[in-house]
């Protein structure tokens, strides 16, 4: 069976125990790749949307039951995009 690999942007589960609380939430969102660990595995680095500060793990601290649930159900949620924060209409020039 060979290992799921993820790209950026994809949300991902991690395993109950690596983040503070074992009740808070596990999801995050794969902001970057690194290359290969020693043992071979994948890197990543993610990020919690409550956290401003990303971390670094491996694909062994993912749990990918909860990931591939999880994918689904953020699929169907995801908003999209209206356009640019930048709104020239808003713009007030000094004169």
């Amino acid at each position: 069976m060979s290992p799921n690999v993820y790209s950026v942007d994809d949300i991902i589960v991690l395993k109950a125990g690596l983040t503070r609380t074992a009740t808070g939430d596990r999801t995050c969102r794969v902001v970057g790749l690194l290359p290969a660990a020693d043992r071979g595995e994948h890197q990543y680095r993610v990020r919690f949307d409550n956290e401003n500060f990303e971390r670094r793990i491996v694909a062994s601290d993912i749990d990918a039951s909860a990931t591939a649930t999880s994918a689904v159900k953020s699929e169907a949620s995801r908003e999209t995009p209206g356009g640019s924060w930048l709104k020239p209409s808003r713009m007030r020039i000094g004169k």
